[in-house]
């Protein structure tokens, strides 16, 4: 469960009327469930109660292998982390509840450098409390899918480890340049 501590921004799925219903949100893994709440004007929130089916995938690193960084021949290949979850979704109503679970979401998201925490009796909470839908998903089946070239000789695995960690941080610094000049 390293993957969804590490990379909490979930892509939840669900189907409402054969169409896929699909939200980003941040969740929160606590005694083998999920917990996580959305602004109560979504649409998902609907389908985010009543015991109903949901998939969620949390994705780790991910990137393009060259075959010219190993150090025997290979063809390109993608690595990639990822968590598929399946459960069921209990809407969470309890006032007492919901805030605790965004205190608790607070404290787990927020960095060590950063100092700021969420107080459970600030006023604000109240009125935060009418627009935000909580909820939590019973997990039901989960699997890890990493794609990581474990199938390649200690060296090259190496290689390919390496490659995706400096991958990840100049594709990261390069395209927030991009988008936001």
């Amino acid at each position: 469960m390293t993957v969804i501590k590490n990379y909490p921004l979930a892509t939840v799925i669900s189907v409402s009327n054969h169409e896929p219903v699909i939200t980003h949100i941040p969740l929160i893994l606590q005694n083998n469930e999920l917990i996580g709440h959305l602004d109560a004007n979504n649409p998902h929130t609907e389908l985010l109660k009543n015991q109903n089916k949901v998939t969620i995938i949390f994705s780790g690193p991910q990137c393009y292998i060259s075959p010219s960084i190993y150090s025997s021949k290979q063809l390109p290949t993608w690595n990639y982390v990822k968590v598929h979850i399946e459960g069921t979704v209990t809407e969470i109503t309890d006032p007492n509840i919901i805030k605790q679970s965004m205190v608790d979401m607070t404290t787990f998201l927020e960095s060590p450098e950063h100092k700021f925490q969420l107080d459970y009796q600030d006023p604000r909470m109240e009125k935060y409390l009418p627009y935000v839908k909580s909820f939590k998903v019973v997990i039901t089946n989960w699997e890890g899918k990493f794609k990581l070239s474990q199938n390649k000789s200690i060296e090259d695995f190496n290689r390919a480890k390496t490659e995706m960690i400096k991958r990840n941080q100049v594709d990261i610094t390069s395209f927030l340049n991009e988008i936001i000049e």
